[in-house]
């Protein structure tokens, strides 16, 4: 079961993840417990390890003085003995500390170049003390409840901020390290998000990366399911941040669930299906708050004919050129770019040309940032003087929607109602996806909101 920051970062959300596990506990021989950072921790630190390499001691120390407050205040109101309590606080102090002498010798090199495990070293620290707060809790209430990084479990390649485990040598670790653990009636805690290289220095998953934390783990350890608890009731047929009509999806195959994160939807890691689809493991998205709901059952057997299931809004990148000809240097150059700015790569690019025209668009990865699209944006035009690869390409925002359904290549009617739904809306572009399970559309910023709500629309009436 992996627990996300809004589950783990108030007093209310605890109370329901004690409650979940004690309830489980009863029904489950072995427990595995991912959690992730408070909400808004992993953004807090990642700003504090950029101005660790500006050298502005003020800046990184006023926030790492924040995140004490912040997590002291949240165990003070948390039912533990006095003992329990002083002895997590350590904890919390400690791991602190650490990392504000990690923060020091980023200042300490400002300027110079700067190790990237150290950034990773920082931006891992909230899910160490979540898992520790999560421990100390329920060892509080009778389980044996223990906190462990899964840096000495996980083990990855050296792409620092968006690495990738190696799953043979973690399988090992996990069998030497962590079954023992469930022999003796532990019940882990373990930290979502950051693993370390074979030689020891800490890496993270990228954004999102404690699903995959819980899908590595799964895969691993040959579990029968893996839960994924959140605030909403499961996966939605659109964000309901945007679309406050989105309903819950009942069901989904491994390929449309994969298709949904990588063109956007925020609630699960976009990597971590995969593995799980290898093994045939299902998963199971729930409302934290309302444990009683069934939430959405992910598995290999939810492919439904003819069914529009969800619609994604993605940000994405738009570069327009008055000339034909190959793209991929342009292509090649963009990735470089978006990958020393946020170590992500562009993996969703959709191409249209003309005799005379060429149009590329790049879908920025949730696990990019917030302000991944801005930078790249930024940093592009900055290029287009110097750069003669860029001169002659135009560079703005656009909106990429993905429709998502089973065989969209057999649902002409279907993919007509769409077409007539965004009737008197500018399309950039069109792109069907290999899987079956995706149709992308590419539209002008501006016409973005409208159209998502009217996609959604025919979603809901199929």
């Amino acid at each position: 079961m992996k627990f996300g920051g809004t589950s783990v970062g108030m007093t209310t959300g605890l109370t329901q993840v004690l409650s979940i596990v004690l309830y489980e506990r009863e029904r489950w021989d072995r427990l595995l417990i991912v959690v992730s950072a408070l909400e808004g921790v992993t953004d807090a630190l990642l700003e504090a390890a950029h101005l660790a390499q500006l050298a502005n001691r003020r800046g990184y120390r006023r926030i790492v003085a924040t995140l004490r407050t912040r997590h002291l205040k949240l165990i003070e109101y948390l039912p533990l003995g006095v003992n329990e309590r002083a002895a997590l606080q350590a904890d919390i102090d400690r791991l602190l500390f650490d990392m504000l002498d990690t923060c020091q010798l980023l200042a300490d090199q400002a300027g110079q170049h700067t190790e990237p495990e150290a950034i990773d070293a920082v931006i891992g620290v909230g899910e160490r003390l979540a898992a520790r707060i999560v421990a100390s809790l329920l060892r509080q209430n009778g389980l044996r409840g223990v906190a462990i990084d899964a840096t000495d479990l996980i083990i990855t390649d050296m792409v620092y901020g968006n690495a990738t485990p190696n799953i043979p040598i973690t399988r090992e670790r996990i069998a030497a390290n962590l079954l023992p653990m469930l022999d003796r009636n532990i019940l882990p805690i373990i930290t979502g998000f950051i693993g370390s290289t074979a030689t020891g220095k800490p890496t993270t998953l990228g954004r999102g990366g404690s699903d995959y934390t819980a899908s590595v783990l799964a895969t691993c350890t040959d579990a029968d399911e893996v839960w994924i608890w959140t605030d909403v009731d499961g996966m939605m047929s659109a964000d309901p941040r945007d679309i406050p009509s989105a309903q819950v999806i009942p069901s989904l195959s491994y390929t449309e669930t994969a298709e949904l994160a990588y063109f956007g939807a925020r609630i699960l890691h976009s990597r971590m299906i995969a593995p799980l689809h290898e093994l045939h493991i299902p998963v199971r998205v729930r409302n934290i708050f309302k444990p009683q709901g069934a939430g959405t059952l992910i598995s290999d057997n939810n492919e439904s004919a003819h069914l529009l299931k969800a619609v994604t809004m993605a940000q994405s990148l738009g570069m327009f050129a008055p000339r034909s000809g190959s793209p991929h240097s342009v292509i090649a150059l963009v990735d470089e770019v978006l990958f020393k700015l946020a170590g992500s790569r562009a993996e969703v690019v959709i191409t249209a040309q003309s005799s005379w025209q060429s149009f590329l668009c790049f879908v920025i990865p949730t696990s990019a940032g917030h302000g991944a699209l801005h930078s790249l944006e930024i940093a592009l035009e900055e290029l287009t003087y110097s750069d003669e690869t860029l001169n002659l390409w135009t560079i703005r925002p656009v909106s990429v929607l993905t429709i998502i359904g089973s065989r969209l290549d057999d649902m002409h009617s279907a993919i007509a109602s769409i077409f007539a739904a965004l009737d008197g809306i500018r399309i950039l572009a069109l792109s069907q996806g290999p899987s079956r399970c995706s149709f992308s559309l590419v539209v002008e910023t501006a016409d973005g909101d409208e159209a998502l709500n009217r996609v959604h629309g025919v979603i809901r009436a199929d």
